[in-house]
């Protein structure tokens, strides 16, 4: 019974830690953060996203717990050094360890359609 009470409670922390750091608000630009990225691809086009904005996989836009809609971020695939600059427009990444969920345009540029899950480092744009 006390190693059940005692999973549950550790599990809870654990979850609160982690929605801690996700909600981390970035605001000004040039700031930079590093984490897990992964994309969402064609099966949700034409679904709206948090904006309002309906899913485009040819756009170059990406999801965030807490940025601004509209906020711009050059994202760089850090096993290649490949970039792209996306637009904010929907939340998530609803995985606790990844910080953004891309468009498949984004992912395609960053050539990491074939891994899935990358490590990226992410500047606030002006």
């Amino acid at each position: 019974m006390y190693i059940v009470v005692f999973a549950v409670v550790l599990c809870s922390f654990l979850w609160s830690i982690s929605g801690c750091a996700s909600t981390t608000r970035f605001t000004s630009s040039g700031q930079r953060f590093r984490g897990l990225a992964s994309f969402y691809g064609a099966e949700f086009a034409g679904r709206p996203t948090a904006s309002g904005e309906l899913y485009d996989p040819a756009a170059l836009t990406a999801a965030h717990r807490s940025l601004a809609f509209g906020t711009r971020v050059r994202v760089t695939n850090l096993r290649n050094g490949r970039s792209v600059v996306v637009r904010i427009n929907d939340r998530g990444p609803h995985h606790p360890e990844r910080i953004l969920d891309l468009s498949e345009a984004a992912a395609r540029a960053l050539d990491m359609l074939r891994e899935g899950v990358v490590e990226v480092e992410c500047e606030i744009l002006p």
